[in-house]
């Protein structure tokens, strides 16, 4: 069998597209102007931020005053949460999700250090929050529900619609991170009950180093840190314009794609779970329907992750065992301990994320290369039965 090279770790991070990267070309060149500055260069700069700010608003279906540019979806939920905690006067009480990034997590845990009062609501075995649970969690002071719109390691799909709903009945501020759900699932901030989201582009195919927090007209945020008041104040620092422009093209164009690439992701997972489940004793993880179209996590017992992942990569695939952002760390993903996974089966997962470069091809090479994969390992294992 030849070897190929596939990428399969798109949840991670996704290639510049590239119209996107043709977009962004004037501005790392010719179009160099600081969007703050008056003279001519500036305000052309500027204009084309603008642009690029009613160009967001649209593909959302938020008003572009609702729209503010960050470095990515790491300081928009910084600035969603912290800056609503700053906002109110005195202590308060939030609620998360025990399966949230650590983005978010980490954000919680430093509110609750400086006085405030969290509350981790629980999931269930397939890492859903159940709408009921967060309704117990509200007391008279509750601020703010953090719950994310899908998990970014097993593609779970949460309720939003219904969480949002009820926050805004009692008056609760609302906020979800869409990181891995915008570009992979319909978004209309129109018909949605959220207060404050936060996206990062080089999820849909944007660049790396720019993300994006939408702030319902009215919600009250205070500004983490002081400067020359860019961006209405909320984030200041000169604006990363090329960034900037190339998160509009690639999410202008993800939303138009979304129904054709949804259904092709969603036929290339299932196929791809269906293969991994019959080499055996293998677990899906997430929400057998409810999840995202390009996620498949699975766990193998008797196997160690982190060996799996580097035997596919001697044979050209690149996949993960969850985060990125926690790759370095040898302790069982929180997200599977938290859905009850003994710690086995956490160790031995296996993240693959589907987009838009990837085709039957790709499914067919993984499967042919991880079943005799496995099968070695697992003889390799102490742990497999029959060994001794």
């Amino acid at each position: 069998m030849q070897k190929q090279q596939v990428y399969l770790d798109h949840g991670a991070t996704s290639p510049l597209r590239k119209e996107a990267l043709e977009a962004m070309l004037p501005f790392l060149q010719d179009k160099y102007g600081n969007p703050s500055s008056l003279h001519s260069p500036g305000r052309e700069v500027r204009k084309a931020v603008e642009r690029a700010r009613e160009e967001t608003a649209l593909a959302l279906g938020a008003a572009p005053e609702e729209i503010f540019f960050t470095s990515g979806g790491t300081e928009a939920n910084n600035i969603a949460i912290k800056g609503a905690a700053r906002a109110r006067r005195g202590k308060g009480h939030l609620i998360t999700s025990s399966i949230e990034h650590h983005a978010v997590l980490d954000v919680c845990r430093e509110l609750a250090g400086e006085g405030h009062e969290v509350t981790v609501v629980p999931v269930d075995r397939h890492g859903l929050v159940a709408l009921e649970t967060v309704a117990q969690a509200i007391r008279p002071e509750t601020f703010l529900i953090t719950i994310m719109m899908a998990n970014n390691e097993v593609g779970t799909v949460e309720p939003v619609a219904e969480i949002g709903a009820l926050a805004r009945e009692r008056g609760i501020l609302f906020h979800t991170d869409a990181v891995q759900a915008v570009g992979q699932l319909p978004v209309d901030l129109r018909k949605m009950k959220v207060d404050l989201l936060s996206l990062s582009a080089h999820k849909f195919n944007g660049p790396k180093g720019v993300g994006a927090l939408y702030r319902r007209r009215g919600t009250p945020v205070a500004p983490l840190y002081g400067g020359g008041g860019q961006e209405r104040q909320l984030r200041p620092g000169t604006e990363n314009v090329p960034g900037i422009i190339g998160l509009t093209r690639a999410l202008t164009l993800a939303v138009a794609e979304l129904p054709e690439k949804s259904e092709r992701l969603k036929k290339l997972r299932d196929r791809l779970i269906k293969g991994l489940l019959e080499l055996g004793d293998a677990v899906l993880n997430g929400h057998p329907s409810a999840r995202l179209p390009g996620n498949v996590n699975v766990s193998f017992n008797y196997i160690e992750g982190e060996a799996l992942l580097l035997g596919l990569d001697l044979e050209g695939i690149a996949a993960s065992s969850g985060s990125a952002c926690t790759s370095g760390s040898l302790e069982p993903s929180h997200v599977l301990t938290a859905m009850g996974l003994d710690l086995q089966l956490a160790r031995g997962s296996l993240r693959l994320t589907l987009g838009r470069g990837n085709s039957d091809s790709c499914v067919d090479y993984l499967l042919a290369v991880l079943a005799p994969l496995v099968d070695r390992l697992r003889k390799m294992s102490a742990l497999y039965p029959g060994q001794y």
